[in-house]
């Protein structure tokens, strides 16, 4: 555990930051590449002392635009391409549930490589629970990494599915709202300036007309967009999505689409005039999360609705301005596929299961750390088994609960593992890039995306940590 006291992080400091106030300046370059940044990525993580946490967080983040890194929204590139003037791409969003700084660095190393710069790190609401990232640390994190691998520009950070629990909001609406208030007030504050909003899980399908059906998903997407617009940094327009379909649900249609649309610009200007909505909307055309796993562990095969994603994208872009409906629930496609994604105009596709399963099925990750793995799942999750389904699919299922328990495990597997993981996701990552034609891309998000500057708070920092 790298300092054991702040006074050993202030020790580090020397000779290679200097830290004036609240401004930062890298006195050696490659002490702080190859020695400093390593340790302040795991001071930020795991130090038990708040104090050393957040200020290794403050550090990260403080200097982040002076190596060249800042993070960012997407929003203008976005509204670039509803107004056609970029386009022929489908953005990844990459959700990184463990082992974080490592697979961070694989994908900006892939993105690099490519000259990819449209590419979005997120976490999802469920994720931030079983996987233990707070917006703070993941944020810290994902930054850590970039700069690490020499990324420059923009970073978009993103919180993906704050969805509506269904349930709890038939309960008790207001608190489940207020939840999702305080999510998004942490995760702007730890610098995600993109935020996904996900109220579809209320669509009442036995409403008699769609725009009833769609109503309650659209007036707390609107409520929330307000709520994002007073929170968001000065010169920095938040990217917000929408979703009109709960994955895994039925596929979604153009009516759907237009209802969703219709009431939330309505019900955003009830707010004020003028203020920006969402940049794409998140549709379902037949897949789910995770893939649905078959009795021998394998994946079964999805009938994917092109179609419908094309059709709804155009109607997004043309109608709307949008920059086109989003993809989710996609890593575990087959490989083929993913080049149709630009070519029908899906804006951006989220990507999670399959680098887990990477991380999992790789020959080096160590058997004793899997064997523990599996018996914790099988003891701490056996309510969640069930009847008839077998340990294949039943592990499956639930072994990105143990990304939290076994948190420093996956951070500290041995440096033959770490190399040989991060190649494999490397690779994986600029097959992705290639196919879904973002690479290249440094270029145009340079020209629309201008990111603004933004400093931290040491002190909300250290609060987060408590």
């Amino acid at each position: 555990m790298p300092y054991a006291t702040l006074d050993q992080l202030e020790q580090a400091l020397a000779h290679t930051v200097r830290v004036e106030g609240a401004t930062l300046k890298i006195v050696d370059r490659t002490a702080f590449l190859h020695d400093l940044l390593d340790d302040l990525a795991h001071a930020a993580v795991f130090n038990p002392d708040p104090l050393i946490k957040g200020r290794a967080r403050w550090l990260i983040k403080t200097a982040a635009p002076v190596a060249g890194v800042t993070p960012a929204s997407i929003q203008s590139l976005y509204e670039a391409m509803g107004r056609g003037e970029a386009g022929g791409f489908t953005v990844p969003a990459i959700n990184i549930r463990g082992m974080s700084y490592d697979v961070a660095r694989a994908a900006v190393r892939a993105a690099k490589k490519t000259r990819t710069g449209a590419f979005i790190f997120e976490i999802a609401k469920s994720e931030i629970g079983y996987t233990e990232q707070r917006p703070g640390e993941y944020a810290a994190v994902m930054i850590a990494a970039a700069i690490r691998e020499g990324h420059t520009g923009p970073l978009f950070i993103q919180g993906d599915h704050f969805q509506v629990n269904a349930k709890k909001h038939l309960q008790d609406p207001a608190k489940e709202i207020d939840g999702l208030r305080a999510l998004i007030r942490e995760a702007i504050a730890a610098g995600f300036f993109n935020i996904d909003i996900d109220s579809s899980t209320t669509v009442d399908l036995s409403k008699s007309t769609i725009h009833e059906q769609q109503r309650t998903n659209y007036e707390i997407a609107a409520d929330l967009t307000a709520l994002i617009r007073t929170l968001q940094p000065p010169g920095v327009t938040i990217s917000v999505g929408g979703e009109i379909g709960e994955v895994g649900g039925k596929n979604s249609t153009e009516e759907e689409l237009r209802a969703y649309m219709d009431g939330y610009r309505l019900a955003l200007d009830a707010f004020g005039s003028g203020l920006a909505g969402i940049s794409k909307i998140s549709i379902q055309t037949g897949t789910s999360h995770g893939g649905v796993p078959l009795p021998d562990g394998s994946i079964a095969q999805v009938a994917l609705d092109f179609d419908t994603l094309q059709r709804l994208s155009n109607v997004a872009r043309e109608v709307y301005g949008l920059s086109g409906a989003v993809q989710h629930g996609a890593s575990t496609l087959p490989a083929e596929v993913f080049d149709r994604f630009p070519a029908v105009g899906a804006s951006e596709i989220h990507l999670a299961t399959e680098f887990q399963n990477m991380l999992f099925e790789h020959r080096s990750f160590p058997k004793d750390l899997k064997d523990r793995i599996y018996a914790h799942l099988a003891t701490t999750h056996a309510d969640e088994r069930k009847p008839g389904e077998t340990d294949q699919q039943f592990l499956y299922k639930t072994r990105k609960k143990a990304f939290g328990p076994f948190k420093e495990g996956f951070w500290t597997l041995n440096g033959v593992a770490r190399e040989s993981i991060g190649w494999a996701l490397q690779q994986k990552f600029e097959f992705l890039f290639r196919k879904l034609n973002v690479a290249q891309t440094d270029n145009v998000v340079k020209r629309f995306v201008v990111p603004a500057p933004v400093s931290f708070s040491q002190e909300a920092e250290i609060a987060a940590c408590r």
